[in-house]
């Protein structure tokens, strides 16, 4: 570990918390899996990470879902939350901690900060005659309306209402907050959607109604200064990212990444002013991520067009599908998700140009070299072959740690594959199998060479690659008789390391992929 590293201290990254009141789905699952590659990168770079994730289970939906089905809310939570961890398990995220909104380490860190506002005068109480939307679970106005008069879709069925409720001073932080933006440019990644955000800010923003009277909502915390209410579920729900670490010393987290649905209002506007006003110090990036489309269009199952995606995850493995949704999505930006990209990708990103180099290693190593790693690894004079192949992996290696420092692993991963093909073009140029043929000592030389210089550079794609496909990273080092590095630290300088390392005799990472007698199907749906 760097002495930098250390400078830095923990990494402390949150995904936001899944919505209690559907099953997992495609944008879930990416957000997770976005989330895990930087926290393994970050692991990797030496830092001490604490990733989060979590369920966020109350709100007037989960409880009209639990109603419906004659259930209590808790038992629809419980089934929910056994999905949600069921994903994060077949996807290999190695979050450190999973929060659920209805734990009482959450509870009552949400009571404690509720008092502290109240008792600062930031809450009071008001009554509110407007209108309300059930499926976002948030009073509109009527400047949200379309030209003709309608709610727009997104608010479902929007009807009047007048009740008495507690409110934040919401509208006091917005000059603060728009300051806070102006100087800190790199609050949101990618810098467009900052923008978007200081755009919306040109408005007056109202205070924000933190209540629900109980005669309407049951299931929520309920106020500590007024128990006929429970709190507001976005208060509630954003309040997570603090509640799990405010005794373990992670805050401020240095990331919460989540899709661009929820940046503005709640994540862009609601919590920096909520943290504001209790004195607690604000996350020190959000990073924000795109939909997955189909054919252009926001997959949607009343469009017919949101089918089953992670049934390939399933069909295929958790590292492909990894391997698939990083590589496709540029992060912030959409990205369409494609059933005949992923198969293109898996026959000839993974099988045909790393796949196929491991297996080439492997056999000719048996048949040649009594199944080790030549130890020709460093020759003091390499020829043009070997020396073009070491200066272009010397030249890769910065480029994809800095780019995947800067979130543009589609990128990383591109420039990483150009080194792959670069080995299999070395290896078809060297052709070992010709040279092991050759009864000419200056051939052995330079067949021993060529096995050292595959393995070597199989080892460097194997860490580089560990973030993205941790499986298939720790094969292909295991493969060539190493253990699975646990560090970059230096792991990603050209070596000795393949010397003498014991080979195994086969390994299909990517074997031929049956599809079922009905194909699976490839859609999605936004993250929440």
């Amino acid at each position: 570990m760097s002495s930098e590293t250390e400078k830095q201290g923990p990494f402390y990254i949150t995904t936001a918390i899944d919505y209690a009141n559907g099953a997992p789905h495609l944008g879930h699952a990416y957000e997770k899996v976005l989330t895990d590659v930087i926290a393994r990168f970050q692991r990797l770079q030496g830092r001490r990470v604490h990733f989060l994730t979590g369920l966020d289970e109350h709100g007037q939906k989960v409880q009209q879902n639990a109603l419906a089905r004659g259930i209590p809310p808790q038992q629809a939570c419980d089934e929910t939350a056994a999905l949600f961890l069921q994903l994060l398990r077949d996807l290999g995220i190695s979050n450190d901690d999973y929060l659920r909104t209805t734990q009482p380490r959450h509870k009552n860190i949400v009571q404690q900060l509720l008092q502290q506002l109240f008792d600062a005068g930031l809450i009071y109480k008001a009554e509110y005659t407007g209108f309300y939307s059930v499926r976002q679970e948030q009073f509109v106005l009527e400047k949200d309306k379309l030209e003709d008069g309608s709610w727009p879709e997104i608010f479902g069925d929007v009807t009047p209402v007048t009740e008495s409720n507690y409110f934040f001073r919401l509208s006091r932080y917005q000059p603060w907050l728009v300051e806070y933006l102006n100087t800190h440019p790199d609050f949101i990644f990618p810098k467009f959607r900052q923008k978007q955000v200081l755009e919306f800010l040109k408005e007056p923003i109202n205070d924000l109604c933190i209540s629900r009277p109980k005669e309407r909502l049951t299931w929520g915390i309920e106020l500590p200064f007024d128990p006929a209410f429970v709190t507001y579920v976005w208060f509630d729900a954003l309040v997570n990212y603090y509640s799990a670490v405010a005794e373990k010393g992670f805050w401020p987290a240095d990331a919460h990444v989540i899709g661009k649905d929820i940046l503005v209002p709640p994540h862009a506007v609601y919590w920096p002013c909520m943290l504001n006003a209790l004195g607690l110090a604000l996350p020190r990036q959000l990073i924000v991520h795109g939909w997955w489309t189909i054919s252009g269009s926001k997959a949607s199952k009343s469009a017919g067009n949101a089918l089953n995606s992670l049934d390939l995850a399933k069909l295929y493995g958790a590292d492909v599908f990894r391997y698939y949704v990083i590589r496709e999505m540029n992060v912030g930006q959409d990205s369409d998700f494609s059933a005949e990209q992923f198969k293109i990708r898996y026959r000839t990103d993974l099988g045909n140009d790393l796949g196929n180099l491991l297996n080439r290693l492997l056999n000719m190593g048996g048949r040649y070299a009594a199944g080790k790693t030549p130890d020709a690894a460093l020759g003091a004079s390499p020829e043009p072959p070997e020396r073009e192949l070491r200066e272009l992996w010397a030249a890769t290696a910065p480029e994809y740690l800095q780019l995947a420092a800067g979130y543009q692993f589609h990128t990383a991963l591109e420039t990483l594959w150009n080194f792959i093909r670069a080995m299999n073009r070395y290896t078809e140029h060297r052709a070992p199998w010709k040279l092991g043929k050759s009864a000419d000592p200056a051939d052995r030389t330079r067949l021993e060479v060529c096995l050292a210089h595959i393995a070597e550079g199989l080892r460097l794609t194997a860490v580089a690659l560990s973030p993205v496909m941790p499986e298939v990273a720790a094969k292909i080092q295991q493969n060539i008789g190493l253990a699975p590095a646990d560090s970059f630290a230096g792991q990603l300088d050209w070596s000795g390391k393949c010397a003498g390392a014991t080979l195994a005799e086969k390994a299909i990472l990517f074997p031929p992929v049956e599809e079922p007698a009905t194909e699976a199907t490839t859609g999605t749906q936004q993250a929440k």
